[in-house]
């Protein structure tokens, strides 16, 4: 590079730069660094976007280079996997309209319209795409006019939406041919089709253009693509499982929950048996909070709206709320229980010697997500936080965040589930000094370190208000879901005016900690449902013990051993009728009861049960007073495993 030629610093991976010419591509920086990188170049991420290989890098980038190797290839496949997808659907419906194919974490989805189809199609578009993976077409790049391009989609309004918003500005536009096939786009894509070495249509949906109801409504195909077969079919079987786990499968089946278009979408119904679950998970975070000395409030579930303005929430949440004209006032339906539970704190003067203050409330929340958004419990319109906030002084942030730590950490060791943390660091966008956030952050830091908890840093990932821990569950299929939180907040009290008297006699500031120790009840219970298969242990479990009579002669005996069950407080039953006891077995198997009392005559008459268990031991002779002594145990002590062995 000449003296008088512009150039321009790239920093690389390892933290070292490269000074390239001014006008270099990602593709030409990797040939900057060497020749076999740069044959080897797929794409780029700049400053954490991934782009084509041809974008233009700037002054003082960060720079990674993609190659087959990366993590990121898998993505780059999948978005030329989209396209092979709408090329083998215009192949096969020439009127179809293309919209958007992004790929996702688990392949890729192409929203589309002017064409009917239904799952039965897909087999045929998929065969087309595996013949299009087989001619192993070259995707190239090209750059068409802004009016050329306006003309290839004088039928697609979609696409010209996209070059009016995304490709505002942009004249030529980048478009990526593959034999007949052209489609407006960004990239990256890999070099030919044939790279695909796994694909396949996975499932049909509806969607709405740019995710707004008021649009119009498209038909949204799922797919996925890998590397190879072998790792398609590993996906395919994982998802194979998981369809079988499927929550919603299992919450008809067991009569957990429904949510039915004539009461609305996203607003779940908990049958007796759901219910009974959710009243067991909620007792038991109710005896850690009082354990842990918070006490217990209550907040409607509506306020008006001047409450969310001076929390913040209008202006962050008012498009996901739930508005109410009320005698010409406006109302809205709660999005978060913690401007509820501010205001509470602030209705009486408090003393540095009376902090922490600690509120705990399984409250119900609103969000109007789009109803293409919606899926059984793991979201919806309508869930309850168990949600706890603490007023501290800031001396105290450490101590009840360790506090928080232990009870979360508790709680997942309970139900022995797999878990990722993640701390959440100051955003571009915060309140409050540099001081106060690198407290904030060392004193969480130090917490986790403090636990030996493996942690990733999600750098400006934080709430505006402040850091926060989070913890992600991962389910019996690998499968990760949000779940418990801590956030240090420095915004509400600010916004409230919240204060308490410090020892110099002056009114201070506390700082506000937001917890929450399952994430939400309705979340929660769809990882339950799913990682245990619906064969909740004995203390979730709605009917735990089913007492299964031979014949009716002993039906008397079989209803005194559910009587005194029932007095210790187990959900029993007698599984009376007509059906044979193997009928009767299956039938407790199938509805997932933890155990089954087997009695006949020479049960009766020893005064004895034969005891079947899940794991399908079966003990005979045992004490009913024994019996009971080992249920007594595995509940209080909340064991996951249900089983019964003689000692």
């Amino acid at each position: 590079m000449s003296q008088q030629e512009s150039s321009l610093t790239v920093e690389l991976p390892d933290g070292s730069t490269l000074d390239v010419p001014e006008g270099s591509t990602v593709e030409d920086v990797a040939y900057e660094i060497g020749p076999g990188l740069g044959d080897d170049t797929v794409a780029g991420v700049l400053d954490g976007d991934l782009v084509a290989k041809e974008a233009p890098v700037y002054d003082g980038v960060e720079l990674e280079i993609v190659t087959p190797s990366a993590d990121e290839y898998l993505e780059v496949l999948r978005h030329s996997a989209a396209h092979v997808f709408a090329q083998a659907l215009q192949r096969l419906y020439p009127d179809a309209k293309l919209t958007i194919g992004p790929w996702t974490d688990d392949g890729f989805y192409y929203d589309i319209t002017g064409v009917d189809l239904d799952e039965d199609d897909l087999d045929a578009i998929e065969d087309e795409a595996h013949e299009i993976i087989d001619e192993d077409l070259a995707i190239e790049r090209g750059l068409v006019d802004r009016e050329d391009a306006r003309e290839r989609y004088a039928d697609n309004p979609y696409k010209r939406d996209i070059m009016d918003d995304e490709a505002a500005g942009e004249d030529p536009i980048s478009f990526y041919e593959q034999g007949e096939f052209a489609d407006l786009c960004q990239g990256p894509h890999v070099e030919s089709t044939g790279e695909i070495g796994g694909f396949a249509l996975l499932e049909i949906s509806a969607s709405y253009w740019r995710g707004d109801e008021d649009n119009d409504m498209l038909t949204r195909v799922y797919g996925t693509a890998f590397r190879d077969e072998d790792e398609l079919e590993t996906f395919l079987e994982q998802r194979r499982k998981a369809q079988e786990r499927d929550h919603r499968k299992i919450g008809q089946e067991m009569d957990l929950f429904s949510i039915d278009e004539t009461t609305g979408p996203g607003l779940p119904l908990y049958e007796p048996n759901g219910k009974t679950v959710l009243n067991e998970l909620s007792e038991y975070v109710a005896e850690l909070n009082r354990a842990a000395g918070y006490d217990e409030v209550e907040t409607p579930h509506v306020f008006r709206t001047e409450l969310w303005k001076k929390s913040g929430h209008y202006e962050n949440y008012v498009d996901d709320m739930f508005l109410l004209d009320v005698n010409d006032e406006e109302y809205g339906l709660k999005p978060m229980n913690c401007p509820g539970h501010a205001t509470i704190f602030d209705q009486q003067s408090w003393s540095y010697r009376e902090l922490p203050i600690r509120y705990f409330e399984d409250g119900k929340v609103y969000r109007k997500e789009q109803r293409g958004e919606l899926s059984g419990l793991s979201r919806t319109w309508a869930f309850t936080i168990d949600d706890g906030h603490l007023f501290v002084r800031p001396d105290q942030i450490e101590a009840e965040v360790l506090a928080i730590m232990d009870i979360i950490l508790d709680i997942l060791d309970t139900f022995e589930l797999d878990y990722t943390v993640q701390l959440a660091t100051r955003p571009d966008k915060s309140v409050g000094s540099d001081e106060i956030w690198e407290k904030a952050e060392s004193q969480l830091e130090a917490v986790l370190e403090g636990q030996g908890v493996d942690y990733d840093v999600e750098a400006g990932d934080g709430a505006f208000y402040g850091p926060k821990i989070d913890f992600a569950f991962e389910d019996a299929l690998g499968r990760h879901w949000d779940g418990p939180t801590v956030q240090l907040d420095f915004n509400m009290p600010d916004r409230f005016d919240l204060t308490y008297t410090g020892e110099d006699n002056e009114d201070h500031e506390p700082v506000m900690i937001h917890r929450a120790l399952y994430g939400s009840y309705e979340r929660f219970f769809m990882v339950l449902i799913e990682h245990f298969d619906g064969r909740f242990p004995l203390w979730l479990a709605p009917e735990q013990v089913r007492v299964l009579p031979i014949n009716d002669e002993v039906n008397d005996y079989a209803a005194d051993l559910v009587a005194d069950l029932d007095d210790e407080g187990f959900r029993a039953s007698v599984a009376d009728g007509d059906s044979t006891l193997q009928r009767k077995i299956r039938a407790g198997h199938d509805e997932n009861v933890p155990y089954m009392l087997i009695v006949g005559p020479d049960e009766r008459d020893a005064g004895t049960v034969s005891v079947r268990d899940r794991q399908e031991q079966e003990t005979r002779d045992v004490d009913p007073d024994e019996f009971r002594a080992h249920l007594r145990r595995e509940r209080d002590e909340k064991h996951v495993d249900v089983t019964f062995l003689e000692d």
